[in-house]
């Protein structure tokens, strides 16, 4: 266990590279960190850039369960703050021996919602040498869409892009154009997540009366999101892609596949066949605490959440019948990462036009001539 002077050290080590690297003002190789802390899980990615895209170059995920309880109480419980700050410690670390030059760090739901989120966020700033950005709903549904594009198939004319947090799932509705590009034409984040679902309705043994609870409670808003969008007429008349990003859908791919260990390669970009996903749905929601706990893509950590998150798919299946699903392992950190490497070449490009238009200057002057 390491020493209370061991952990200064660690603090005053990552103020002082927070102090030095902070985006890219030491001039030296640009490396991007994208930090993404939500309701269950703390993830991390560091990257260069690559062309138009990234090479990651490291990464982290931990599942902390920081909202544990925040449903019932409004407020961060020190266990999970507890365990939460030891993950972005590692983050931290890493971002560190990596020599990051820009990053962002991101919290969502649960930190909007949590009163006591303001001194959690301190002590991160203080304990990790971090600045969690709590972010609004919108750009959170913005970020998730922006890092799913690259596996939009642009030949239809829109996507329904969804993902499923802990403490909300949020709908991203978009326009596909030519030259792959898109618009986002409606968003809603539902306030209703696989850890707040978890705690209204059990995770350990659930009941059919209770899975069909689950799906009620959150099918009246995509109900609503339906009425204002009219979504089920293009997806009947085959117009849409419907792609779902979070570990829920990840899992199910897992499941499907029958991974005897999580491969992100074999599951980011995979197609669901509709009918396949919807019956291992019902077979977790109808199994045992146990049965889910033995599958490999599931575990211990993800046995009491999973069935929410397989309401959460079956609501929206009910509301819009798509035939297959396209799965993401990607979403905000992807978006963060692509985000910062577009204002790096901006903030390049405005640099060597005004170092271009000094030099000029100085070249203009009286007496600077040969």
């Amino acid at each position: 266990m390491a020493t209370s002077e061991t952990r200064q050290r660690g603090k005053d080590d990552r103020r002082r590279y927070r102090r030095k690297y902070h985006n890219g003002r030491d001039g030296g190789p640009q490396i991007f960190g994208a930090l993404d802390l939500g309701t269950n899980n703390c993830r991390l990615l560091v990257a260069k850039q690559q062309g138009s895209g990234f090479r990651v170059i490291d990464s982290f995920s931990r599942i902390v369960r920081l909202g544990e309880g925040v449903s019932l109480t409004g407020r961060l419980s020190d266990d999970a703050m507890e365990r939460t700050v030891e993950a972005l410690g590692v983050c931290a670390d890493k971002m560190r021996r990596a020599g990051v030059t820009h990053m962002r760090c991101v919290a969502t739901e649960v930190c909007r919602k949590a009163g006591n989120s303001d001194a959690f966020l301190a002590r991160v700033r203080d304990d990790c040498g971090i600045e969690l950005d709590i972010i609004t709903t919108a750009e959170e549904a913005a970020l998730a869409a922006e890092g799913c594009a690259p596996l939009i198939d642009y030949r239809h004319q829109n996507a329904l892009v969804f993902d499923i947090g802990g403490g909300s799932t949020e709908l991203v509705w978009l326009g596909l154009g030519p030259r792959k590009q898109s618009e986002v034409l409606g968003w809603m984040s539902i306030p209703v997540g696989v850890v707040t679902l978890t705690e209204r309705h059990g995770g350990d043994e659930i009941t059919e009366p209770t899975y069909r609870n689950m799906i009620e409670d959150v099918g009246g808003h995509i109900d609503a999101f339906e009425v204002e969008h009219g979504i089920a007429g293009h997806i009947r008349a085959g117009r849409v892609q419907m792609l779902g990003t979070s570990g829920t859908v990840t899992t199910l791919a897992g499941v499907h596949f029958g991974l005897v260990r999580y491969s992100r390669s074999r599951v980011d970009g995979a197609w669901l066949n509709a009918t396949a996903m919807l019956d291992i749905c019902r077979r977790l929601a109808a199994s045992d605490y146990e049965t889910r706990v033995n599958e490999p893509c599931i575990g211990q950590e993800r046995a009491d959440l999973v069935v929410s998150g397989c309401a959460i798919v079956e609501a929206m299946h009910r509301r819009w019948p798509v035939k297959k699903l396209r799965v993401a392992d990607r979403g905000l950190r992807e978006g963060m990462l692509l985000g910062m490497m577009r204002r790096a070449d901006r903030d390049r490009k405005s640099a060597a036009g005004k170092a271009k238009q000094g030099r000029a200057a100085v070249a203009a002057q009286p007496g600077t001539g040969s």
